[in-house]
């Protein structure tokens, strides 16, 4: 993990990209697959289309701020990692309230997805305050 916030301090544009790429991925997986194969998941599907809309506004907020900016980037990873850390909270909450009716599937999804932002964001965080 060191060596990765390392490197990370030092590109800090790739982290953005790579945040941008991630959020996509997950506005994907939420709207398209969550969604339509909700039998799988049991997550309402109205929850499931909020967490994708708020995907897709990270995903277009870290890739504009890789276009954008040429440097000075660590307020908006500071920003946006602590948006995840909101996002994964957001999450969490969700998978205590339905529980009891997600499937396995589903459990694990949620789970998996907190733990890969939260270590996003836990890079994130420490690339910030290492500039």
């Amino acid at each position: 993990m060191t060596q990765l916030i390392k490197y990370f301090t030092a590109n800090q544009k790739k982290l953005l990209l790579i945040d941008s790429i991630g959020a996509l991925a997950t506005a994907f997986f939420l709207f398209l697959i969550v969604r339509e194969l909700n039998h799988y998941f049991e997550i309402p599907t109205p929850e499931a289309t909020y967490l994708s809309a708020i995907a897709v506004v990270f995903s277009l907020y870290s890739g504009a701020c890789y276009l954008l900016l040429r440097r000075g980037f660590t307020p908006f990873i500071r920003f946006i990692g602590i948006a995840n850390l909101i996002y994964c909270a957001f999450t969490f909450g969700l998978l205590i309230k339905y529980y009891p009716s997600l499937t396995i599937i589903g459990k694990t999804y949620f789970l998996s997805e907190i733990v890969i932002i939260c270590t996003l964001s836990y890079i994130e965080l420490n690339v910030a305050t290492k500039k």
